[in-house]
């Protein structure tokens, strides 16, 4: 790590400090967009096409949704993966469709699903570009969050190619300015300021003030002004006077009356200068004002958060805008945060969106998808009502998968609280799978009002899950992992002691398995018997 002109013990300080910093998500309310209380379900272009999609085809599966029922089972999302977009933002600097392969342009196409009852979603990525290296979103999020909002878009997936994490490092700050927009600033020096952590000025008599704050780097220091007074409510413009140093950029979050935060952001400075300004538009209210500069970023993890809820923000004011505008219902955008589960992002995920994946892409493959289960499994405790684990799309219909794997793969993400986005040819889809994926007691399973994610509560050849549910009774999933068939023995009564799924204790259970019909009772212990790679789902009562 750089010194970044940190004062020299504290830099030793900061080396050896046994409580280092660590992520600020939890000063952050969760995510609430008003919308997908329970999981989102739809279809996805992603698993099957890939880049080879367009108006057509797209219209072909939204009527085939609706002719197989898919709609009526739940499904009302359909989804653009990458690939929709042209190369090229319109003469605006907005997205815009891919001239030739959706040649009437994405508002048309919003307007043709929604009459057939479905809601169109569609993608960018948290980077400089898209995975496909097409127009992305990373700088622009107000903008293309406005742009996706005006078009009617209501399920949005964010991407992380071509991400550029933001920098643990801050300015040197000397001084901040208040102005009106008319020529006519104040001045607050750091010798105004009151200093905490490890922040502390440094001597330098070239400034005008004399000195600088080093030591805002990593969440470990932060200059606050309390007392920035103003004639009247509004905005005015507030900029951050530095001493240029380093050929590496750097990054400040200026809190407003410990309410409002606003990013600012350094790029890598020459010095043909000493100093430089920059700048922002913050809200004031009248009289004095507390202003608070700071880096939050502790980590990988801590940039990715803030890039994402930062599109979160946009998203909700995007929609809310457009209603407002169109003097129209708000249509909010389910929140879909793509991170492949690098920077932990369940730890952080509800403070920024809907939804968050917990694994790199799934692909058809059993084996894969055991391992993006077992990832996925461990994170029950994250899930909740509008926040949810997604271990990706599903692959039922790919691939090679058996009958079995079918079922298993569609029972877990079930239990899991996982949206169900389908990714298969609608329009090929075997009796077989179209059984398998409305199966109505298993996306009830899924869709259940109290939004608890399964807990593995056994694990071994066989794995259990038990899933409490909003009506008092408790889903059981018995999963052979193995590629031979298995029995298992378990006491259900078990699951009464377990303080997450605390099952009421009764004398007597009846028991219904969700794919065969089967019903029985118990006093508690059952024997299950399972075919290789097969799941048996019971609902306990």
């Amino acid at each position: 790590m750089k010194r970044n002109d940190m004062c020299p013990i504290c830099y030793l300080r900061r080396l050896f400090i046994k409580n280092k910093p660590t992520s600020v998500a939890p000063k952050f309310e969760d995510y609430d967009s008003g919308v997908s209380k329970t999981p989102p379900m739809g279809w996805s272009t992603w698993n099957t096409f890939r880049n080879r999609i367009n108006e057509n085809l797209i219209l072909e599966m939204a009527h085939t949704m609706k002719d197989k029922g898919l709609i009526d089972a739940g499904y009302t999302h359909l989804n653009l993966d990458d690939n929709w977009q042209s190369s090229e933002r319109d003469e605006n600097g907005d997205l815009q469709g891919d001239l030739e392969t959706f040649p009437h342009g994405i508002p048309y196409l919003v307007g043709e699903v929604n009459k057939l009852g479905l809601k169109l979603g569609a993608y960018t990525s948290n980077g400089t570009l898209t995975c496909e290296d097409l127009p992305a979103s990373l700088g622009r999020e107000r903008a293309d969050a406005y742009t996706l909002a005006k078009w009617g878009i209501e399920y949005f997936k964010y991407d992380f190619c071509h991400n550029y994490p933001i920098s643990r490092y801050a300015p040197l700050v000397y001084s901040i300015s208040i102005s009106k927009f008319d020529g006519k600033a104040t001045e607050y020096s750091v010798h105004n300021a009151v200093l905490q952590g490890l922040a502390r000025k440094m001597t330098d008599r070239k400034l005008p003030c004399g000195c600088f704050v080093s030591g805002l780097d990593s969440n470990l220091g932060s200059i606050v002004y309390n007392n920035i007074e103003v004639s009247e409510d509004g905005e005015y413009v507030l900029s951050v006077n530095i001493k240029k140093k380093g050929r590496y950029e750097k990054y400040l979050i200026i809190k407003v009356n410990d309410s409002e935060e606003y990013e600012l952001n350094f790029p890598s400075q020459k010095k043909h200068n000493t100093t430089a300004r920059f700048q922002t538009v913050v809200r004031l209210k009248a009289g004095k004002n507390t202003v608070k500069l700071y880096n939050p970023i502790t980590c990988k993890a801590d940039s990715e958060m803030y890039q994402y809820r930062r599109m979160g923000i946009a998203l909700k004011e995007g929609a809310a805008r457009v209603a407002r505008e169109n003097g129209t219902p708000l249509r909010p955008i389910t929140y879909s945060i793509c991170e492949w589960g690098m920077g932990k992002p369940y730890n952080w995920g509800a403070k920024a969106g809907n939804l968050w994946r917990t694994t790199p892409d799934i692909r058809p493959w059993w084996f894969w998808i055991k391992i993006i289960y077992n990832q996925t499994v461990k994170r029950y405790k994250y899930s909740s009502a509008s926040h949810f684990n997604d271990p990706d799309m599903l692959e039922v219909g790919n691939g090679k998968l058996s009958y079995n794997q079918n079922v298993s793969h569609f029972s877990l993400w079930c239990m899991m609280n996982s949206p169900l986005m389908l990714g298969n040819d609608l329009r090929k889809m075997s009796e077989q799978v179209k059984s398998i994926v409305t199966n109505k007691s298993l996306i009830a399973i899924n869709q259940d009002s109290l939004c608890k994610q399964a807990k593995r509560v056994k694990r071994g050849t066989v794995d259990v899950l038990a899933k409490p549910l909003a009506d008092g009774s408790t889903a059981i999933c018995f999963f052979n992992k193995s590629s031979h068939s298995a029995k298992i023995s378990y006491n259900i009564n078990k699951l009464c002691d377990d303080k997450y799924v605390a099952m009421s204790k009764k004398s007597n259970y009846s028991l219904g398995e969700q794919w065969s019909g089967e019903s029985l009772s118990t006093s508690g212990k059952m024997t299950v018997t399972l075919e290789k790679h097969q799941s048996k789902v019971y609902i306990v009562k």
